[in-house]
């Protein structure tokens, strides 16, 4: 019975190792452009941008697949003469605002604008009414 429950185990951990990436990497996506110019512009929009599979991690960065098929599509479009931004906005619209390291406020990225601000003026009404408070129970 041991031995049956062994070989499903086994049998188990086959598929997992059997779908890992064996497609070659995008033709882009270790390559740098001929133009200087053009990989600059690359290299700056990669910068900004993360990688989905590392999520701590710029695309310029990471080694992982999808990374790599991300450089991939933005070299192709620089090099085809899209602007960058306009690359940001699709890559925005296909893997949503986290793939960008500078959101853009929005209504779902509001709060990550709205929530510090109202800590730092719930925090000054915290401390001055404390100070005051102990500014007016102080004897003279």
């Amino acid at each position: 019975m041991r031995l049956y429950v062994a070989l499903l185990c086994a049998l188990l951990m086959v598929p997992p190792a059997a779908a890992q990436q064996s497609l070659p990497p995008a033709p882009l996506a270790y390559v740098q452009l001929d133009n200087p110019a053009d990989e600059a512009r690359a290299q700056a929009l990669m910068a900004t941008l993360r990688c989905l599979t590392c999520q701590s991690q710029s695309i310029a960065d990471s080694d992982a697949p999808m990374a790599g098929d991300m450089r991939h599509q933005v070299r192709a479009r620089i090099q085809a003469g899209e602007d960058p931004e306009a690359i940001r906005a699709w890559l925005v619209e296909r893997y949503g605002d986290y793939v960008s390291y500078a959101p853009t406020a929005s209504n779902t990225t509001w709060p990550l604008f709205a929530i510090p601000l109202l800590l730092l003026i719930g925090a000054i009404i915290i401390i001055r009414s404390r100070v005051g408070k102990r500014a007016v129970s102080a004897p003279s």
